[in-house]
């Protein structure tokens, strides 16, 4: 629930007089009883209410929303070399000062990259604590939120990670540098965070049933008040329609980070390759999408014709000197309680163990693997139509195949003049020249709520990261599979984002005093452009791929503080009163501002068939050379009807501080479903300040 707070009147005596109005026959002194949360830093608490008594608390005075408290996903050391950001690079002396707060599944405090040898105490501006585990030096808080008090199975009541997600978030942020770490000798090298220096406060929010909203928003108002940098969020929501800003707890809890001075990095969401389907997307956060780096792993499967065919996955088992006999799921039916057409999916159920025990089993679908595996299958071979640009770990020998090569391996295990016998070679690691590129299964945008703002802003690596993991969690997470490894490789936004808070709080240690925005945009307009030949261009990347080192020294940043964010929300159709109780301030839209008009480093139009014509403001911060001139140069695409006029061309700067404002005028002709990228660049022969510039129409 969120609604207006009398600033004389303590949050929690108000709502419980709030909750005493609806819940008759409660007494007084029992009525606290069904507060589960009341927040400090944002105004809001959680509350146990019937459907009705939710409607009640709804329709009265100064209730601007209630929601129930529905769940979030999981968004699931290479990496840092292949962006040019070595462990050797400059490093400002107050690194360790930067407290990350990691909203996610906890920690294992015990692991290596958690060590705090050469670390001084906490900063004194630290107000947290830790609850139900040690501390030290490096993991400086940590706390546990579960407003419903029910744990299940596994679970444990405190910090602790059971699950492994949030030990692999952290460490990929401010791990320390442990050498000779590998999953189970896959990538084996030296392990580290990007700020091996900065402190970790963890803010543990997911169990093994669920991430609720109340508890992510609990975690937030806990982070701000410890007194956090960057905060850094790897989960968000799966469902199809998009969520309002003030119903999503990232955007309110980021919001009120940010008017801290706080930035939000959280993953753009696995949903991809569609259209409009991101995941954290509000304009004050930092939305970070997955690319590739330059290795992979293949796992060839070599057939007893002598045929060989180069599959992906994280195969870890060493079978390459043993054959077993193939068998087709479809073949394999357990016809107690399914058939071929169910069987050749290796579904839950579908396969009999009698038929496939102790043979590779071929499989018309990507899974788990879990269905052989319990089975008793001596392997698993998969086909599908997905992409293969990632690799994945499997309770047993496995490999990833394209359609074509599958069908060839189908038509040998049918043949019935021998007895078809094949062979899963242990994963190996290969260049991937091609990279980076937009993973697969990364978000993309357009904004699903505000099109005029493109998101994500830009992508990270997050494909085959690996991190720290808890010796006590599933490899996989199929039952039975008990390998337990120190360090384990994943993929996903999840493993972006990590990587963005990382430089974001990098960039933090340089410069203490930047804005949220101004870090955002620091990072932003510093990355790296990425090819457009595919159909989304930079609806999956954004601003482009990120590049550590320059942003440290961006040049010029557009900043913008929380009345540029309320401007922004009186253009979405949100009226006084909402935005008032949202923020916390007396708001006025007075004009329907155009959205477009926000400070962002990125501009979007999104356009209806036939002529566009638009005028957009922008205004950048020098944090550069005192003095400095700045040429605008712009690039738009050969071939289309697209122009770009920037007024003034040119923006001299005599101190360091100083606001210059311009305008960029967007025009032209645009075609069905068509999309155009462009871009300015201020240069003032030192920095490039890049801003992509997008036009589309996919009606």
């Amino acid at each position: 629930m969120g609604g207006r707070i009398n600033p004389n009147v303590p949050a929690k005596d108000l709502h419980i007089d709030m909750l005493s109005g609806v819940l008759n026959g409660v007494p007084r002194h029992k009525v606290s009883e069904h507060l589960l949360y009341s927040y400090e830093n944002f105004h809001g608490c959680v509350a146990k209410l019937t459907e009705n008594e939710a409607k009640v608390i709804a329709d009265m005075v100064g209730v601007v929303s209630v929601f129930p408290n529905e769940k979030y996903d999981l968004h699931t050391t290479r990496s840092w070399d292949f962006m040019g950001f070595p462990l050797n690079v400059e490093r400002s002396n107050t690194e360790s000062d930067v407290i990350v707060g990691v909203i996610d599944f906890g920690i294992w405090p015990e692991s290596e990259s958690f060590q705090d040898e050469g670390l001084g105490p906490p900063p004194t501006k630290w107000k947290g604590r830790c609850h139900n585990i040690t501390c030290n030096n490096k993991i400086i808080g940590a706390q546990y939120f579960r407003a419903d008090g029910e744990f299940s199975n596994g679970d444990i009541a405190s910090p602790r990670d059971t699950n492994g997600h949030g030990t692999h978030t952290a460490s990929t942020v401010a791990g320390g540098v442990v050498k000779m770490a590998s999953f189970l000798g896959l990538g084996q090298g030296t392990a580290r965070g990007g700020v091996p220096s900065a402190r970790i406060a963890v803010y543990k929010s997911c169990w093994s049933d669920s991430c609720l909203f109340a508890d992510i928003l609990a975690a937030f108002d806990a982070a701000i008040s410890d007194g956090v940098d960057i905060i850094s969020v790897s989960l968000g929501s799966s469902r199809a329609q998009a969520r309002p800003y003030f119903t999503d707890p990232t955007a309110i809890g980021a919001f009120h980070a940010m008017k801290k001075g706080i930035l939000t990095s959280a993953s753009a969401g696995n949903r991809g390759p569609g259209l409009q389907i991101l995941g954290n997307y509000a304009p004050w956060i930092l939305t970070v999408g997955a690319s590739t780096m330059d290795r992979k792993f293949t796992t060839k499967v070599q057939l007893g014709n002598g045929m060989v065919f180069e599959g992906t996955s994280l195969n870890t088992f060493d079978t390459q000197h043993k054959t077993f006999p193939l068998i087709y799921g479809g073949d394999a039916p357990d016809t107690e309680l399914s058939n071929s057409s169910n069987s050749r999916f290796c579904l839950h159920n579908t396969l009999n163990s009698t038929l496939v025990e102790g043979k590779i089993v071929l499989c018309d679908r990507f899974i788990s693997g879990e269905e052989p595996y319990l089975a008793g299958a001596a392997g698993v071979i998969m086909q599908d139509v997905e992409p293969h640009d990632l690799a994945a770990p499997f309770p047993l020998p496995a490999s990833y195949l394209r359609v074509d090569d599958a069908a060839r391996v189908l038509s040998y295990t049918r043949n019935l003049t021998s007895t078809p016998f094949g062979t899963i070679h242990k994963s190996v690691e290969v260049k991937d020249t091609s990279a980076p590129y937009v993973a697969s299964f990364s978000s993309r945008g357009p904004h699903p709520l505000s099109p005029h703002i493109l998101k994500p802003d830009l992508v990270a690596p997050g494909v085959n990261i690996l991190a720290a993991w808890p010796p006590i969690a599933s490899v996989t997470g199929v039952e039975g599979d008990t390998r337990s490894v120190p360090y384990n490789m994943l993929y996903g936004t999840s493993m972006a984002c990590p990587h963005a808070t990382a430089v974001a709080a990098y960039v933090k240690s340089f410069h203490p005093t930047w804005s949220a925005a101004a870090i955002r945009s620091a990072l932003m307009t510093t990355a790296l452009p990425m090819s457009n030949t595919n159909e989304e261009a930079e609806l999956a990347y954004g601003s482009g791929h990120i590049n550590p080192l320059k942003a440290i020294d961006p040049g010029l940043v557009y900043d913008a503080e929380e009345g540029d964010y309320v401007k922004f929300l009186c253009s979405q159709d949100l009226n006084d009163t909402h935005i008032g109780l949202i923020t916390g301030i007396n708001s006025s839209c007075h004009k329907n501002r155009a959205n477009w008009d926000l400070n962002y480093p990125s501009i979007a139009l999104p356009t209806n068939l036939g002529p566009f014509d638009t005028m957009y403001t922008r205004t950048v911060t020098n944090v550069g050379s005192p003095n400095s001139t700045y040429k605008a140069a712009v690039t738009t695409p050969q071939g289309q009807a697209l122009s770009i006029k920037v007024r003034p061309s040119v923006l001299s700067f005599n101190s360091v501080g100083q606001k210059m404002s311009f305008n960029v005028r967007v025009y032209g002709t645009i075609g069905m479903r068509a999309l155009m990228s462009a871009s300015l660049v201020w240069d003032d022969g030192q920095h490039q300040v890049r801003s992509p510039i997008v036009v589309f129409n996919l009606s």
